[in-house]
């Protein structure tokens, strides 16, 4: 093998998607700052036990981690940029009032997500801490829809799930530990026939609860459903009139709207609404996020809190790239003219490559479909005679 080749699901990004994921990265960013949101740059490495503040065992998994030369310390290299922002909120911002913070950086996992995903996605996201309401909920959700919206995928379907609908089930049957994890297995492979022998086990309340939450899923009819069939325990009741106020405001700007209460993606740091999109081409959810109120308590401050994120690589190739843009060719020159002209052209947002002696034969791969010459005393662009 090649000393050069690349790891398994790692790969360079070429001029042309480098660019997609760059404008991408800018239209989201700039949407984010225009909302109050503020851009922070966490470091890609810091201590492992920062890092798994508050995300529970699956993270661990997902993180690579290094020896500290300095410290002797174990140091991991982040796999989500969420905890990140969350100690910086509670450490080093520690404003009392509502905080918005958005980011873009690479993650690392050491695994990949999905058979077509990459090892080191582009996060891009935004947090929002100090606010327990669905206000901020809904803010956090129209964020992720416009964001979509404004990079190019149209008719997105946004699937709507709460984590205090499996956990009230848990709490009020006494389960928890080892039990609590294998049904929370299987209830996210939506595999009923495991869950009817697991839930031998518990009374029978429980466990039809749990075998009908992989069924409730659709439109509005599966939450008519839910308020049917679940068991009203308050925080049910509860949790079922947050979707529906949730799913009220946010249909004008989805394709589809639906709901799934088997979805606990995150459960073990989400304590709310949780929430994914998905587009058309691509499997695998294009952004996800939810309510995270329990990560704050593990950096020493409570802060209600919930974001979304979403990988710019993944997103590039969902919509069509635009054509490379094709630049103007200027001549190797000490006239003063030209290169006033040629900052001028720059400064209007004009690619323009200075054209090096010996490399006529290859002018092709400089991608330039126009050229400064002088005319009358005036430099002027004109076009380049096609090869």
């Amino acid at each position: 093998m090649h000393s050069w080749v690349l790891p398994e699901f790692i790969e360079d990004i070429l001029p042309a998607e480098a660019l997609c994921i760059e404008r991408m990265r800018r239209d989201v960013l700039d949407l984010l700052h225009v909302h109050g949101y503020q851009i922070v740059m966490p470091p890609l490495l810091e201590y492992v036990e920062s890092l798994l503040s508050g995300t529970g065992h699956d993270m661990d998994l997902r993180m690579f981690k290094v020896v500290d030369q300095i410290s002797g310390r174990m140091m991991g290299l982040r796999a989500d940029i969420t905890p990140q922002a969350a100690r910086i909120d509670a450490h080093l911002l520690n404003r009392n009032g509502v905080t918005r913070l958005c980011y873009a950086g690479s993650v690392l996992h050491t695994l990949p997500s999905g058979l077509t995903r990459t090892r080191e996605p582009l996060q891009v996201g935004a947090e929002l801490y100090g606010h327990a309401g669905l206000e901020s909920d809904v803010e956090i959700q129209q964020l992720m829809l416009k964001s979509l919206q404004r990079l190019g995928l149209e008719d997105v379907q946004l699937d709507l799930g709460h984590v205090a609908v499996f956990r009230s089930l848990m709490r009020r049957a006494g389960i928890a530990g080892e039990q609590e994890s294998e049904l929370f297995q299987v209830l996210q492979a939506k595999d009923i026939p495991s869950l009817r022998e697991l839930g031998r086990s518990i009374d029978p309340g429980t466990r039809d609860a749990l075998i009908r939450l992989p069924e409730l899923y659709g439109g509005p009819e599966a939450l008519k459903r839910a308020r049917r069939e679940l068991p009203s325990h308050p925080e049910i009741t509860r949790a079922l009139a947050e979707l529906g106020r949730i799913a009220a405001e946010l249909k004008p700007l989805v394709g589809e709207l639906c709901f799934d209460l088997a979805e606990l993606r995150g459960y073990h740091y989400h304590s709310g609404v949780v929430f994914a999109a998905y587009a058309a081409g691509c499997p695998n959810a294009v952004a996800l996020g939810g309510r995270y109120d329990e990560v704050g308590k593990a950096f020493g401050r409570a802060r209600p809190a919930t974001g979304f994120s979403m990988d710019l690589r993944e997103l590039c190739g969902l919509v069509p790239q635009p054509p490379f843009p094709a630049g103007i060719l200027a001549p190797r020159s000490r006239d003063p003219a030209l290169a006033k002209t040629v900052e001028k052209l720059r400064g209007k947002g004009e690619i323009v490559v200075v054209d090096l002696p010996g490399h006529e034969k290859v002018r092709h791969e400089l991608n330039c479909d126009r050229k400064l010459v002088k005319k009358d005393g005036k430099w002027i662009v004109v076009a380049l005679a096609k090869r």
